[in-house]
């Protein structure tokens, strides 16, 4: 199960063919990729911390201006209930949250500052597949194929498989 904020996408083929280093769709030269790295990545748990204060305050405030509106109606008092509901689902979400294991990935940076990042349940198979990766960049005629699945984050996603960290003048896509 994948921590909150971060899912398993579908599978995709990643494969190096004629010096190209294809991902699902996404073609990348192999001559410009800069960094392959397998690791486990951690997740970020104080940026979890973070969101959990910030809808804890949303909701608080919500709570706040509700009996502010009623001046302490016994109607809107039945919204107490509510609060506490959504006050123990923050507690699970913020649980989840910072209990989530670290997940392997493989990370393929390129030049541009772009990078891809992809995973497999097991971290070998993650080092063999970027140490096919550094041999295909220094063997024009190095060829292979594998499955891998995609890493999906909730932040800097651009496109099915892309992750953009960073970097200068990042306007996107300019037509």
């Amino acid at each position: 199960m994948p921590p909150p904020g971060v899912g398993w996408g579908g599978v995709l083929q990643l494969r190096v063919s004629r010096r190209m280093l294809w991902v699902g769709a996404a073609a990348l030269p192999l001559h410009n990729i800069t960094r392959v790295e397998a690791f486990r990545l951690k997740p970020d748990r104080g940026a979890a911390l973070l969101r959990f204060l910030k809808w804890l305050v949303v909701a608080l405030v919500i709570y706040a201006v509700l009996n502010g509106v009623s001046d302490g109606d016994a109607a809107v008092g039945e919204f107490g209930p509510l609060l506490f509901v959504v006050l123990i689902a923050l507690a699970v979400y913020l649980g989840r949250e910072l209990f989530a294991a670290a997940k392997p990935v493989l990370l393929v940076e390129m030049s541009s500052g772009s990078a891809v990042v992809v995973t497999l349940p097991s971290m070998e198979e993650l080092r063999e597949i970027a140490g096919l990766i550094a041999h295909a960049i220094d063997n024009p005629a190095a060829e292979f194929s594998r499955n891998v699945q995609q890493f999906n984050t909730t932040n800097n996603n651009y496109g099915t498989v892309i992750n953009m960290n960073g970097g200068r003048n990042n306007r996107g896509i300019s037509l």
